[in-house]
């Protein structure tokens, strides 16, 4: 899957750029934020804000599937590093936990529809 670069109005400050970064090349919003305030006071404030505004008109706003799954994949995310912030490990258990249960319960209401005479019925009309 081919990643694609968006701005994240939802989880930035201003336009989101910074979150769309940050999402983009897998690090905190609160370092990239740190990159951009950095580069401004070194000198390439002009720039660096020409170059924030340009993404900002240029950028779309990531789409709701991609919130989806990025939201599924920040649940799952164990923390590796120690200025990662996010859920504790309980808590990433405890989601993971909840999720494979609904998960059961799918695959249960599936498989009794594979059994039954009903999908039978249904796969000889749809080789009609």
């Amino acid at each position: 899957m081919r990643k694609t670069l968006y701005r994240d109005p939802n989880n930035g400050k201003l336009g989101g750029v910074c979150a769309g970064l940050a999402e983009y090349f897998g690090v905190e919003i609160w370092l990239m934020r740190i990159l951009a305030v950095t580069a401004f006071l070194l000198g390439v404030g002009f720039f660096a804000t020409v170059a924030y505004i340009a993404a900002w008109l240029i950028l779309d706003k990531m789409p709701p599937q991609r919130k989806e799954q990025q939201h599924q994949y920040t649940e799952h995310n164990v923390k590796q590093k120690p200025w990662q912030t996010g859920q504790s490990p309980q808590q990433i258990l405890d989601n993971v936990e909840t999720e494979l249960a609904r998960s059961e319960v799918s695959i249960q209401k599936m498989e009794a529809y594979v059994t039954s005479s009903a999908f039978k019925v249904d796969r000889e009309f749809n080789k009609l």
